[in-house]
C-alpha cells in the first residue's frame, strides 16, 4: 500500500511538472538547457536570484549567424561543418560541429524569438520517433538572434530539400559501424559513388568511408575509404577461415590464453601478497585483542596499536577488493578450446542460410570490431560471444540449424573475445 500511494504521488509530481513547464512556454519561457548563442543571468534586482533572464552571447551569435547566412547562400549541410571545424568554433558543449549539429541549429525557432515545447512526447519509451503533431509555440521574452526574413528563407530551403533520395544501389552494406576508421577510431558508414567511364557508361562504385568525415568533415578526419567488396570478402573468407580449421582456431585461442596468462600474472602475483599482509594484520589485531582482556597492555598504548592495525586493514582490504575487480573485468580465466569451438561451429552455415538483414544482424552480434591498417586493409577482427546471441537465434528460423549452438549458448553466460 505505502508503495501503490508513492508511485501515486510520484505520477502526480510529474504531471504537474508538466504542466508548470508547458505553462511557462505558453508564456514565453524557455525550458531546459539553452541553445548556442544564449546564456542566463539573474535579472536585475532580485536578490535570490532564482528569476533568470536570458540573453544573447555575441560570440556565439556570430556563429549562428554564420550558419543561417550559409545556408540561405547555398551550402550544404556537410559543407557548413566543415567550414565551422576549420574555423575551430565549437558547439555549446564544447564539440566539433556535425550535419546533425547544424540542421538542428537550422531548425531552432528559439533563434526568431519563439519557445518551442513539446516537441517529442513519451520521450522515456520512444525517443525522436514520438515526434508531437502540435509542440507549442510561443512568442519568447528573449532576443531574437535571426531575423524574420532570414529565418523564412532558410525554413522555405529546408522544406524544398526535405526529401528522401532515390537509391541508386538496391544492395547493403554488411560491415556498416564495425569497420572502424584507421586514423581516428570512428565507425566507417557506406558511401556510394557515381562515375561515368570514357564511353559514357555510368558505374556505380561502394566504399566503406569515415563516419566522422562524412558528419564533420575533412578538419576532423579523411575518407580513408575501403572498398566494400574487398572488405566484405576478406572478413567473410578469413572468418571462413578460422572457423573450418580446427589447427587455426587453436592457435588463435591459445595466443589469446598465453595473453591473458601473461597480463594477470603481476596482478594475481600482487593480490597474493596482499592477502597474506591482511591476514597477518588480523592475527596480529587479535593478538591485541587477547592481551588487552588479559590485562597485560597499557590502555593507552593498545587504543593507539588498534587505530593504526584497523587503519592498515581498511587500506588492505580497499587494495584486495581492486585487484579482485580489475582481475575480474579482464576475464582472466583460460578460454576453452571446445568452448570456443562449440561455440561458432554452425556459424558458416547460418550465413549462408540466412537473408541479408539475419546476416548483418548476427555479424553485429559477433564482431565487436574490425581494424583497418595504414595500407586501408582489413587488420583484425574482433569477435565477442555472449548471451545476446541466444536472442537472435530464439527469434529467426534459420536457429533450426544450429541448435547446438543455441543449447551452448544457454548454459554459457560469460563473455568470450577473440581476435582474429
Amino acid at each position: 500500500m505505502m508503495g501503490a500511494v508513492g508511485e501515486l504521488e510520484r505520477n502526480t509530481i510529474v504531471e504537474n511538472v508538466k504542466m508548470g513547464m508547458k505553462q511557462r512556454a505558453k508564456t514565453g519561457k524557455h525550458n531546459g538547457k539553452l541553445p548556442l548563442g544564449y546564456q542566463a543571468i539573474p535579472e536585475p534586482g532580485d536578490s535570490s536570484k532564482r528569476s533568470k533572464q536570458v540573453v544573447v552571447m555575441e560570440e556565439e551569435a556570430l556563429i549562428v549567424r554564420k550558419i543561417y547566412e550559409l545556408y540561405a547562400g547555398g551550402r550544404g549541410l556537410k559543407s557548413i561543418a566543415n567550414e565551422l571545424n576549420h574555423s575551430s568554433y565549437k558547439t555549446k558543449t564544447g564539440n566539433t560541429f556535425s550535419t546533425s549539429a547544424v540542421k538542428e541549429i537550422l531548425n531552432n525557432p528559439f533563434y526568431n524569438g519563439k519557445i518551442r515545447y513539446n516537441r517529442y512526447e513519451n520521450w522515456s519509451n520512444m525517443r525522436r520517433r514520438g515526434k508531437s503533431t502540435e509542440p507549442i509555440i510561443a512568442d519568447g521574452r528573449h532576443e531574437a538572434i535571426i531575423h524574420d526574413a532570414l529565418w523564412e528563407k532558410v525554413q522555405f530551403l529546408l522544406q524544398k530539400k526535405s526529401f528522401t533520395p532515390s537509391r541508386f544501389f538496391d544492395g547493403g552494406f554488411l560491415l556498416s559501424g564495425l569497420i572502424r576508421c584507421p586514423k581516428c577510431g570512428s565507425a566507417m558508414v557506406a558511401n556510394r559513388t557515381q562515375n561515368k567511364t570514357k564511353t559514357g557508361e555510368i558505374v556505380n562504385r561502394l566504399y566503406y568511408s569515415c563516419g566522422a568525415f562524412r558528419n564533420k568533415g575533412s578538419s576532423v578526419c579523411s575518407a580513408n575509404s575501403i572498398r566494400k567488396q574487398e572488405a566484405e570478402e576478406e572478413v567473410m573468407n578469413r572468418l571462413t577461415l578460422v572457423l573450418s580449421k580446427k589447427s587455426i582456431l587453436r592457435a588463435v585461442v591459445d595466443k589469446i590464453n598465453h595473453r591473458l596468462t601473461t597480463r594477470t600474472l603481476p596482478l594475481q602475483s600482487e593480490l597474493s601478497h596482499i592477502r597474506s599482509q591482511l591476514e597477518h594484520a588480523v592475527n596480529t589485531k587479535q593478538r591485541y585483542l587477547d592481551l588487552f582482556e588479559q590485562g597485560n597492555v597499557d590502555k593507552s598504548l593498545f587504543t593507539g596499536r588498534i587505530q593504526e592495525i584497523q587503519a592498515k586493514i581498511i587500506k588492505l582490504h580497499t587494495e584486495k577488493t581492486r585487484l579482485e575487480l580489475e582481475l575480474a573485468e579482464d576475464n582472466t580465466s583460460p578460454v576453452s578450446f571446445e568452448q570456443v569451438h562449440e561455440l561458432i561451429r554452425g556459424f558458416n552455415q547460418i550465413l549462408t542460410a540466412a537473408t541479408f538483414e539475419q546476416r548483418k544482424t548476427l555479424l553485429h552480434l559477433f564482431i565487436k570490431q574490425i581494424t583497418v591498417n595504414k595500407s586501408k586493409k582489413i587488420d583484425t577482427i574482433e569477435l565477442s560471444f555472449d548471451e545476446n546471441l541466444n536472442s537472435f537465434f530464439s527469434s529467426h528460423p534459420v536457429a533450426a540449424t544450429a541448435d547446438s549452438f543455441q543449447c551452448k549458448q544457454e548454459r554459457n553466460r560469460e563473455r568470450i573475445e577473440i581476435a582474429i
